[in-house]
């Protein structure tokens, strides 16, 4: 697109982009409300692939986590007649550069003291802690000392041991007695010895996730999910279920804790989502993220209600007044496909099959061939997904599992382990 000399262009500027996902589809929704769309990357494959990104207006090559270089870059693009009407990111680590940038280059509608709090987990928890749903932890600082002893007989076992700044499960452990947090401890100390480590209470009970806006301190909950946990060597969320009838006690117990969080953070707009599980001893907090959540989650909601998050997302970081409102509610549950051994990925079969299956509504394959793929280690290592809606959250379970199970990942046998 020949843009320069055409006068001032209504620009939204996204930090950072996966290939699909929510943080693509925000850009896509941008190009469709009539914006010019630039995107800053320190993904040199996204400039391989540029014809690729037919959505992205303008793609910079720029270091991402290089403040004073990013500002240059937008005084620079406004110099050229763009109007940048806002700054975003839907990735983890962009997401409070986006609002300072925000505040210093546009109206910025959302709370940065928030969403700072929110993107460390040790803020959040230090800033929760008196709140019933915050479940007891213990923080060690990096470098500090600390006692197994006293984790123990303010915890118990087994615990969770994960680093402040982890993202996409990557870095959350299990410890079931003292030798095995030890050594916990020790690894994630070695491999970010400037991070603070959270060790916290296990929690069992059913995990929710939450999608949320807030505007003009007005909460609107846009999808609660049920999540289904993989367990092996991390905690890897393979299914979602989106609730059409949320039953009256979850909902009002979900409430009360989303405007619990909105009141001791200072929200007065903002994106979030929480994930909680519901205990014997009520709602725990498990985290909490300052954006939509990645992945599949707004074709899924798109699916189930009828409109588009991120859409609505774009509308509020712009000053408009966004909407939840369901067009329709269908149950509709997302399968995610992982793999249990390693190896190069020469072909993939079943993926005709399963978008032709009863219910199935979209399926998504990531990997092409030639990529190594792993037994997950984090959210990154869900290579597929199904997304099916059913009349109850059962049939669209059963519907997504069994198209699922068409797609196949044809490894080759002398890389595998």
């Amino acid at each position: 697109m020949d843009i320069w000399g055409v006068g001032s262009l209504k620009t939204i500027i996204f930090i950072g982009t996966y290939k699909s996902g929510s943080s693509r589809e925000a850009i896509k929704a941008a190009e469709k409300l009539g914006y010019f769309t630039v995107v800053f990357t320190n993904n040199e494959k996204q400039l391989k692939q540029r014809k690729e990104y037919t959505d992205v207006h303008e793609m910079i090559f720029i270091d991402t986590y290089n403040f004073s270089e990013i500002k240059k870059e937008i005084i620079q693009l406004r110099l050229k007649g763009l109007e940048i009407k806002t700054i975003i990111s839907l990735i983890d680590s962009n997401v409070h550069l986006a609002t300072i940038l925000c505040d210093e280059f546009c109206a910025n509608n959302t709370s940065d003291k928030a969403v700072h709090i929110m993107e460390n987990k040790e803020e959040t928890r230090d800033y929760l802690k008196d709140q019933s749903y915050t479940p007891k932890f213990f923080i060690i600082k990096s470098g500090d000392e600390y006692s197994l002893k006293s984790i123990h007989k303010m915890l118990g076992y087994p615990v969770i041991v994960k680093v402040s700044n982890s993202t996409g499960s990557k870095d959350v452990l299990i410890a079931d007695d003292k030798d095995e947090l030890e050594k916990q401890i020790s690894n994630l100390r070695g491999k970010y010895p400037d991070e603070a480590l959270i060790i916290e209470e296990y929690v069992a009970g059913k995990q929710y996730l939450v999608e949320a806006l807030v505007y003009n301190g007005k909460k609107m909950i846009a999808g609660i999910i049920e999540q289904e946990i993989t367990k092996g060597q991390r905690f890897i969320i393979t299914g979602y279920g989106v609730i059409a009838k949320v039953p009256k006690d979850i909902r009002v117990g979900i409430e009360k804790v989303l405007q619990s969080i909105i009141t001791k953070l200072g929200i007065k707009s903002g994106v979030l989502h929480l994930e909680l599980r519901r205990t014997a001893d009520g709602w725990k907090l498990i985290e909490i993220n300052p954006r939509i959540s990645g992945g599949a989650m707004n074709k899924m909601l798109e699916a189930a209600f009828g409109f588009s998050l991120v859409e609505e997302t774009l509308k509020l970081y712009l000053g408009e007044s966004p909407s939840v409102v369901p067009k329709y509610s269908n149950y509709v549950f997302t399968q995610y496909v992982i793999v249990s051994k390693k190896g190069i990925l020469e072909k993939v079969t079943g993926k005709g099959r399963a978008g032709r299956s009863t219910g199935v509504v979209h399926v998504y394959v990531k990997p092409k061939k030639g990529t190594i793929l792993n037994p997950p280690l984090s959210m990154g290592h869900r290579y597929a997904y199904v997304i099916a809606r059913g009349e109850s959250m059962e049939e669209a379970k059963k519907l997504a599992k069994n198209a699922a199970k068409e797609i196949e990942f044809h490894l080759s046998e002398e890389e595998s382990e």
